[in-house]
């Protein structure tokens, strides 16, 4: 059945809020109906709104990995989803007590990505094609994350004219949002999908230069 996306309300911030305090399992049981109910079923609902134009929602699940972890909090305090368009780009959405995150693009790009990448920055037209894409981008209010190397990639002078692009492992455009009263309301689809759109042009070009991994996904990740 398709549900209503209606946004989400303080109560879901509100779980995150309380959650970072109490982390434990007993809480979580005694919240769970609260979080199923506030947090989760939005996911559901937005999903069903955007899956044609960008891929449905792959919501993460709660329970944390504490196996190599010295923090052996059992919870997630965030709830996010990502979705995958047809060309490999990525959309990511995500609700914890700080508000909302929204992004958009190439995540933590496979080695033979990251050679087009880099390949295609250093070329004398499609480098600069991108830099006015990412400027236009940031006109637009988004921060890039790019997981940038420290130096200058093997292969690359460190006083390249792009190095800032081609020092990052990542590009992705974000937009986050602090709490405010359309969050619990339909008009978060809005910021959701327009912060995505923002970002469909630097997503054209890594779609025509760079594209996605070919790599095994053990070798990826």
């Amino acid at each position: 059945m398709v549900q209503t996306f209606r946004g989400w309300s303080p109560a879901a911030l509100d779980f995150y809020e309380r959650l970072e305090v109490e982390n434990t399992r007993p809480f979580w049981l005694a919240n769970k109906a609260t979080f199923d109910q506030e947090v989760r079923a939005p996911f559901d609902a937005l999903s069903d709104l955007v899956a044609d134009e960008f891929g449905p929602l792959h919501v993460f699940r709660p329970n944390r990995d504490v196996r190599f972890s010295k923090d052996k909090s059992p919870y997630k305090t965030r709830c996010y989803g990502v979705a995958e368009g047809e060309r490999g780009e990525g959309y990511y959405v995500g609700i914890s007590a700080q508000g909302l995150s929204v992004g958009s693009g190439a995540w933590m790009m496979a080695k033979d990505q990251l050679a087009r990448y880099r390949a295609a920055v250093d070329d004398d037209e499609a480098g600069p094609e991108l830099e006015r894409l990412v400027a236009d981008v940031k006109r637009q209010r988004l921060h890039i994350e790019a997981q940038p190397l420290k130096t200058a990639p093997r292969g690359y002078p460190r006083d390249h004219p792009r190095i800032e692009l081609l020092r990052a492992k990542s590009l992705a455009g974000v937009r986050d949002f602090e709490p405010a009263a359309w969050l619990g309301t339909p008009k978060a689809l809005d910021r959701i999908v327009g912060t995505w759109r923002a970002f469909a042009e630097v997503n054209g070009w890594l779609a025509e230069h760079v594209g996605p991994s070919t790599e095994p996904p053990s070798d990826r990740w």
